[in-house]
């Protein structure tokens, strides 16, 4: 995987640039029910949110690797501000790349999460 640019400082995180954001991979990451759930909340907020925001029932490395599996398959975008990682939705790259795509697995996971009684 290519950096979206080269690295400015050691805290910098690889992103795969739009170009190299494969359907496989998106479908991948977002297979995993955690994984689903933290995109669900980005695109409902809309903007980004810290890592420490997400209260997911896992131990914090599986959440980390979570995020990483969303990073690297160009789902989100992670970059520091400060000592907090941010998480952003790539709403645009995958919108573009794959329109309807992330709308459609929206809605079906809401609608699953009710017929599920999960909210």
């Amino acid at each position: 995987m290519t950096p979206a640019a080269p690295a400015l400082g050691s805290r910098d995180l690889p992103h795969p640039v739009r170009e190299e954001i494969r359907l496989e991979a998106v479908l991948h990451a977002l297979s995993d029910p955690m994984r689903l759930r933290i995109v669900r909340e980005l695109a409902a907020v809309g903007d980004e949110l810290s890592c420490s925001h997400f209260d997911l029932p896992v131990t914090k490395s599986t959440t980390t690797h979570h995020f990483r599996v969303l990073r690297e398959s160009g789902v989100i975008r992670q970059v520091y501000r400060g000592t907090a990682k941010m998480n952003g939705l790539r709403r645009d790259d995958l919108d573009d790349l794959f329109p309807g795509l992330l709308d459609t697995l929206l809605a079906a996971a809401a609608l699953q999460a009710v017929r599920l009684q999960e909210g």
